[in-house]
């Protein structure tokens, strides 16, 4: 008898005999249908150093000029054109070279739907999203997220989701911290993140 064998042996006479079921896996996790508070959403999303700002649909273009003003933005091909002013050069992703993207002031951008309890904001490619690398290399992004979007827990938020969209989500500006823990900002994605509620 082999080593192996003997330290094998030993584990099957100390673990008994296989169960012929499975074992039964416990499920009464909290499931869909918490209560939505958008304060918490603010709160949390203030607390992960994005900046919040609460305005009606017809006045997201002031906020964008008041944040990139006279910069390079790009933006998906499906996002509302009212958002922009006037005072923004555009550039409509038709899939932009990186370099391009890379370049550009600043990304504007919708969501898919945002977790108050987590201040998650989650981006699913949509039309008004874009693709991902658009909301990662730019150093400011401005997401624009209606009311009727936010819900109350992460299992509201998958309820809502196509799980075969490419996913992105999003707590706050992009952050981490080096060997000393100094946190540093927009290592892997904007430096500078705003979310512009507006209603639903």
């Amino acid at each position: 008898m082999t080593s192996r064998e003997l330290i094998l042996g030993r584990l099957r006479a100390t673990l008994g005999p296989s169960p012929t079921t499975p074992a039964e896996v416990a499920r009464d996790y909290r499931p869909a249908g918490g209560a939505v508070d958008l304060d918490v959403l603010v709160h949390r999303l203030t607390d992960y150093r994005a900046t919040v700002h609460r305005c009606s649909d017809d006045e997201v273009a002031q906020v964008v000029d008041a944040v990139l003003g006279g910069r390079r933005v790009v933006v998906p091909p499906g996002l509302p054109r009212h958002w922009l002013p006037d005072t923004v050069e555009v550039l409509t992703d038709d899939d932009l070279p990186r370099d391009q993207v890379d370049a550009a002031d600043g990304v504007v951008t919708a969501a898919a739907v945002a977790v108050a309890e987590t201040g998650t904001v989650i981006l699913d490619a949509g039309p008004a999203q874009g693709r991902r690398v658009i909301t990662l290399l730019p150093d400011v992004h401005i997401c624009v997220l209606r009311t009727d979007q936010v819900v109350g827990g992460v299992p509201d938020a998958l309820a809502r989701l196509d799980p075969d969209r490419p996913l992105t989500w999003v707590s706050g500006p992009s952050a981490t911290s080096d060997i000393e823990l100094n946190r540093v900002e927009g290592v892997h994605g904007p430096r500078r993140l705003h979310v512009v509620i507006v209603p639903g």
